[in-house]
């Protein structure tokens, strides 16, 4: 895992060492620098495969001609090595084997990785730059054009440490920020920077950018026996989890107790000839940790166990450090206990496997279940309707994970929109559209109200070929919060911690594979993760595989009356508000002390507030 960022055109030496430098956490092991010719690029390099100097990047080709920066792992390398039999290796890492892919299929060469990976490639011959993106978008890529200068790099403080890039704040994304939590690719918080589409090769020639979609995931379903989908499931995860297996440093797995971090775990000591070191944390408040699960299926599995347990004063003293860590504002809480976890394994190992995709290809959302209660609720007389929503605003507010309150208003925010897509980002995110003409002020309100926040989200639902539109609706998921809030999560803590994440469920084989599968067989009546759980019977213990699905929730909502209480009004004052001139002091302010007197349970909005006025004032202030 590594960190990356050049440019095409104006810029110097010195400006490719800075940007490299403002990612150096990424890759504390290596670093590498070329300039020549108005052509920069940059390498941080954390070393997994090959520790030796021969792994070195920039890495050219024999000829000089061809130079690759890469972050990432490919795990079919050994395999794509071999068909590589006319190229004379110099090292055993990943990386020259996509030079040598390069030279012999030319931009066809990143169909036959299978990874996770942002590239770039230049070949001195054609002055061409070329981008490519992982298929299921684990690793980050930004790119960006100023003053006929191309630049990118892993995260936008790479692209800012160049001259020529600036820091003008795209409303439509901060638009998009407050409806769903994260900014979805290909925006970026900034004007003129753009994500990478995953699954994209992007080529800079000419002054001109052209981008090529390199996987078309198969569509059709498949008609096949339960036994046989059980078979086949066994076997894909265990090529997954056997293929992630593969480096020359210390590696676990984080363990949270869950079915996803537990099925991996399983696979790993079937496969493993080591003992297998797994990782977690837990909480102080009750309905928040899960360290009894994670006990449990360690000493069900045998494994080495390492726990950590999180306080209130451990957030608050991480939490600048992991602002800084992000380039752009993204509300998912967890992020907190993500770095810990990461930090923790760091001082075991160097590679960490995670059950991060489950929910997203078996349906293992409670948004899932909660589509089966949709068509009765719409249906209902609308004076019962009204019954029901002044009965669920009487419930008293709860500081508890996933509150009954919560949990029913989050239904009522989405339960009239007709559009299935639609309701789910609802339910995912936080504030509606009528929330966002109340909190940003009259003018910035009026600009942003006529934008469609669900272009990314319509278009991923509308061109996903299955024909059940439950499955269109899990791809949905996989393109939207998966791939921009959960993995961006995983991916910023992780690296902060200089500590490599591997997702088995997320290998593309499998990932299409199941996505292929009746939607029956992942929410099953009112199941989750049907065969997924039918596959681990026998293999964990029954109450792990049939608990509910408790999150990696953080008790933010306490923390905020406590702990966080100081520097949650001083963000929130009037004063600092206003200086944004992006939002209404007196909306703000209902909510927060709505809140504080414990009237109602604010933390999810007053967390995405937080989380951008946080960001703002380390870009702005």
């Amino acid at each position: 895992m590594c960190g990356i960022a050049g440019f095409i055109g104006k810029g110097s030496k010195e400006d490719v060492e800075r940007m490299i430098a403002s990612i150096a956490y990424r890759g504390p092991d290596d670093r590498g620098v070329f300039y020549d010719d108005a052509v920069g690029l940059g390498h941080a390099r954390l070393s997994i495969i090959d520790l030796s100097s021969a792994g070195h990047q920039p890495m050219w080709n024999s000829t000089q001609a061809v130079a690759i920066i890469f972050n990432g792992e490919i795990y079919n390398f050994q395999e794509l090595r071999k068909v590589c039999s006319s190229h004379q290796f110099k090292s055993s890492s990943d990386t020259e084997v996509i030079l040598a892919l390069y030279e012999q299929y030319g931009e066809k060469c990143f169909e036959k990785l299978n990874g996770m990976f942002a590239i770039a490639i230049y070949d001195t011959t054609k002055k061409k730059l070329l981008l490519a993106r992982d298929r299921m978008g684990k690793k980050p890529l930004y790119w960006g054009i100023f003053e006929d200068t191309f630049i990118f790099g892993s995260e936008l403080k790479a692209l800012l440490a160049h001259p020529l890039s600036k820091k003008e704040l795209n409303l439509e994304a901060l638009n998009m920020y407050f409806a769903f939590d994260y900014v979805p690719t290909p925006h970026s918080i900034f004007k003129g920077i753009f994500k990478l589409e995953p699954g994209t090769v992007l080529a800079y020639e000419n002054k001109q950018v052209q981008k090529t979609c390199f996987w078309n995931p198969d569509t059709s379903e498949i008609h096949t026996s339960q036994k046989e989908m059980l078979a086949k499931l066994d076997e894909s995860l265990r090529s997954a989890v056997s293929s992630r297996l593969v480096a020359d440093v210390p590696l676990g797995i984080f363990l949270s107790g869950g079915l996803d971090s537990s099925t991996i775990a399983y696979y790993a000591t079937q496969i493993s000839r080591e003992p297998v070191h797994t990782f977690s944390i837990g909480f102080d408040e009750a309905s928040f940790d899960e360290s009894i699960y994670a006990k449990k299926v360690s000493e069900h599995l045998h494994t080495v166990h390492h726990h950590k347990t999180l306080t209130s004063e451990d957030s608050l003293n991480i939490i600048p450090k992991i602002f800084a860590s992000l380039d752009e504002p993204m509300a998912d809480a967890s992020i907190i206990p993500t770095y810990l976890l990461s930090k923790f394994a760091k001082e075991h190992v160097t590679v960490a496997l995670g059950g991060d995709g489950g929910d997203e290809l078996f349906a293992g959302y409670p948004t899932f279940q909660a589509e089966k209660l949709v068509s009765f609720y719409q249906h209902m007389p609308s004076l019962l309707q009204k019954s029901f929503t002044t009965l669920v605003s009487l419930l008293p507010a709860s500081e508890a994970n996933f509150g009954l309150k919560f949990k029913l208003q989050k239904f009522l925010d989405g339960a009239n929109e007709k559009d299935m897509s639609r309701r789910h980002l609802h339910w995912l995110g936080t504030f509606t559209g009528t929330e966002r003409t109340q909190i940003f002020t009259p003018s910035v309100g009026k600009a942003l109200v006529a934008k469609n926040v669900f272009e990314e989200s319509d278009t991923y639902f509308r061109e996903a070929g299955f024909s059940d539109s439950h499955n269109k609706l899990l791809w949905m998921y996989q393109r939207t919060y998966m791939m921009d809030q959960v993995l961006v999560k995983v991916d910023r803590a992780s690296m902060r911690a200089s500590l490599e994440t591997r997702a088995p469920l997320l290998d593309y084989t499998l990932v299409e594979w199941v996505n292929r599968l009746p939607y029956v067989q992942k929410l099953h009546r009112f199941t989750t993760k049907y065969l997924l759980k039918k596959l681990m019977e026998g293999k964990l213990p029954s109450d792990i595989i049939y608990r509910s699905k408790k999150g990696f929730g953080v008790p933010i909502g306490a923390w905020l009356r406590g702990p966080l209480k100081e520097w949650g009004e001083e963000l929130l004052s009037p004063e600092n508000l206003r200086r944004t001139n992006l939002f209404a002091p007196e909306y703000v302010a209902t909510l927060w002390n709505e809140h504080q007197e414990g009237k109602a349970d604010h933390r999810k909005k007053l967390w995405t507030i937080l989380v951008f006025l946080e960001w703002h004032k380390n870009f702005f202030a």
